[in-house]
């Protein structure tokens, strides 16, 4: 583009330079605006900036499912230990879906639930992270896993699939929203 540009505006010049009568004037003027339209054109042109695209970020899913691998195993740690505290698995305003009940929309709800849960038995769960799914950002993360659930006896009593999705804030993952089903027959 800048080739035919300056071509255009020697032509113009040769043009201004070759009229020699009055009526050429009025070609002269012409030219000179003409000119000077164009160089302001090409000034505006070479002084725009190149708009450059954002870095991509760098996403190592494998690590990503690490990390959320290693906030189910200490959510199943402090679940299994039959003491429930601080979690920091969920985020303050996650809502956990549940099967057979309301959503739970709360921390105190989510406690609440876990405490009669973790009283009324000796089972134990763990959890498998089988896929994640990293938004291009990093911010958020979809994650599909496998639960099992035991006995005292260590046979399984339950197990089922889950869904949680994370987002990360305060450059940690918290879980926002999560829900889980059974594959076990009903009985």
């Amino acid at each position: 583009m800048h080739n035919k540009f300056f071509t255009l505006i020697l032509t113009l010049l040769v043009q201004f330079r070759n009229s020699k009568t009055n009526n050429n004037m009025t070609m002269k003027i012409k030219v000179a605006k003409w000119m000077v339209l164009l160089t302001l054109i090409s000034l505006i042109i070479a002084c725009n900036p190149k708009k450059t695209e954002p870095e991509a970020v760098v996403i190592d899913k494998e690590q990503i499912k690490k990390e959320i691998q290693a906030k189910e195993d200490a959510f199943a740690e402090i679940y299994n230990s039959g003491v429930i505290k601080s979690i920091g698995y969920y985020a303050d305003d996650a809502i956990t879906f549940y099967q057979n009940r309301a959503p739970l929309t709360n921390r105190e709800e989510r406690i609440k639930f876990l405490e009669s849960d973790v009283l009324s038995n000796t089972n134990k769960i763990s959890f498998k992270t089988n896929e994640v799914f990293v938004s291009n950002d990093g911010n958020q993360v979809v994650e599909i896993g496998y639960y099992q659930v035991v006995d005292s006896t260590n046979t399984v009593i339950n197990t089922g699939n889950y869904m949680s999705l994370f987002v990360k804030r305060d450059g940690k993952y918290v879980c926002l929203r999560d829900m889980s089903a059974s594959d076990m027959p009903v009985e």
